[in-house]
């Protein structure tokens, strides 16, 4: 997937992000197969095991199956049909979440030659606070980004100034 780009931007956001609300001491399951990030937060000195690349949709025995205190899914949800269940699933207390926000200026990504890396969700922020809502988790914190590009166009300089990212820190609700 990052094959011919790094988006070191986002990194740094979601790892400052990270930083400072989850203790290296806290052991993390990462929703996703093993990625960048993930051996970014390894070297970072954090606890991470990934998910094996099943179907979140269907398959929840990884999510349940885990000890960890701690559930980070960057840019995972947006992929799924049902991501009310995966975070319905989840049996730690904290989460740590990210998605792509949806552009209006900008259709749904979809690779034509991975079906696995495809968007069937690009929420607003309000779509999403409102899943993490039903699902039992209360947001304690949250950031937005842009993603700008070097190119020239309309697109691009929409892109200077309209968040394209947006990052949760979430605690399960007490009352369960």
């Amino acid at each position: 997937m990052y094959e011919h780009t790094f988006p070191n931007k986002r990194f740094q956001y979601t790892l400052e992000f990270l930083k400072k609300h989850i203790d290296p001491n806290e052991a993390i399951l990462d929703l996703g197969v093993e990625n960048p990030f993930s051996e970014i937060m390894q070297r970072e000195g954090y606890t991470v095991e990934n998910t094996k690349g099943e179907d979140l949709d269907l398959d929840f025995s990884s999510i349940i199956n885990s000890d960890a205190s701690v559930v980070t899914a960057f840019e995972i949800f947006e992929h799924l049909l049902a991501p009310l269940n995966a975070l319905s699933k989840i049996k730690a207390d904290t989460l740590v979440a990210s998605i792509p926000l949806r552009l209006w200026f900008s259709p749904a990504y979809r690779s034509k030659t991975d079906p696995w890396d495809r968007h069937y969700h690009e929420f607003e922020d309000w779509q999403f606070d409102w899943l993490l809502e039903k699902a039992g988790w209360e947001i304690q914190d949250s950031k937005k980004w842009t993603h700008p590009v070097k190119k020239l166009g309309i697109r691009p300089i929409l892109r200077m100034f309209t968040p394209r990212y947006y990052i949760v820190y979430a605690t399960r609700k007490k009352s369960r």
